[in-house]
């Protein structure tokens, strides 16, 4: 589906306090072993893409909504089939300055596992993603697939994540980002070594935080500690959160997140335009951070650097 997302993208990596280079000591020479046997296909983080499921009733609202609340440019509504199978979709893409989504308001019934991938990332080489992918411990439960202007296939994880990879023909050639969101991932204590190890392989990403005792007042539980780990890697940021599944509401919900300048004007403008403020605002040890809603029921979170 990301095909046809176009993105604005990016340039500078996010920097945690207290960053840690890497896992576990006794994980990191295994996993820089195994990512130099497998080829780098990542092509930036400006290619990635956030998929957001609507209603068709909701397409207009949801559209106007985000671009209220941050900016940016949707592209023309069009009418499309994004699958490997009969289907017929809405669809537009939208870049805005903290992030490109790709959103699609389904006409016809929406064959699994679609919906359950929340981004697409481009990839230079689609023969060489999967091969990687599988090397790295991911499994392909969409084996790829061509649409008009590439090839695209999902993959899933340990501990369940899912996401698309993309190719085109012709290479795209985006703008930067002024900040890069926030893959936001929740995996149980069962699984989160497996999948950093695997991601980390195949995205040759860094870990540049592990912080094992993190302020759960992030996600609803104040007065706790959980794990939060944080990557980088040329596909972008990821957070993972590392928890016993005893998430209050929303938490869980959202996927992404997405760092603005000034949290308070920028929750300002999204109830404004619409927005529910699910969790109100919370300050941790280096962000401001709070869960909304956008109409349609995209749920993301929103975060500021805290001043110190």
């Amino acid at each position: 589906m990301t095909r046809f997302l176009v993105i604005a993208a990016f340039a500078v990596l996010l920097t945690v306090g207290g960053a840690h280079p890497s896992l576990l000591p006794a994980m990191a020479p295994a996993v820089a072993q195994a990512a130099a046997a497998t080829p780098n296909v990542a092509v930036g983080p400006q290619y990635d893409s956030t998929h957001v499921y609507v209603t068709s009733g909701d397409l207009d609202a949801f559209i106007s909504s985000f671009v209220a609340t941050f900016g940016g440019q949707p592209s023309k509504p069009t009418v499309t089939n994004v699958l490997p199978v009969p289907g017929s979709t809405e669809f537009q893409y939208l870049w805005t300055s903290v992030g490109t989504l790709s959103v699609f308001a389904f006409q016809t019934p929406i064959p699994f596992p679609f919906g359950q991938e929340r981004t697409g990332y481009l990839v230079t080489d689609m023969d060489q993603a999967i091969s990687a992918a599988r090397s790295a411990g991911a499994e392909v439960i969409v084996e790829p697939f061509k649409d008009p202007i590439g090839m695209d296939a999902v993959i899933q994880w340990p501990g369940g994540l899912k996401m698309q990879l993309y190719w085109h023909f012709t290479p795209p050639k985006y703008a930067p980002l002024e900040t890069i969101p926030d893959n936001r991932v929740y995996v149980s204590r069962d699984e989160a070594d497996n999948f950093v190890n695997d991601f980390v392989n195949f995205a040759h990403g860094n870990v540049i935080a592990d912080n094992k005792h993190a302020d759960a007042g992030e996600i609803g539980r104040p007065g706790e500690t959980y794990r939060r780990i944080r990557i980088t890697s040329l596909f972008g940021n990821m957070q993972v959160l590392v928890t016993n599944g005893h998430l209050p509401y929303p938490f869980g919900h959202e996927i992404m997140g997405y760092q603005v300048r000034d949290l308070a004007a920028t929750l300002e403008k999204a109830k404004a335009s619409g927005v529910k403020i699910l969790f109100a605002p919370y300050r941790s040890n280096d962000r401001i951070s709070a869960i909304v809603e956008f109409p349609g029921g995209y749920i993301a979170e929103l975060h500021s650097v805290a001043a110190h």
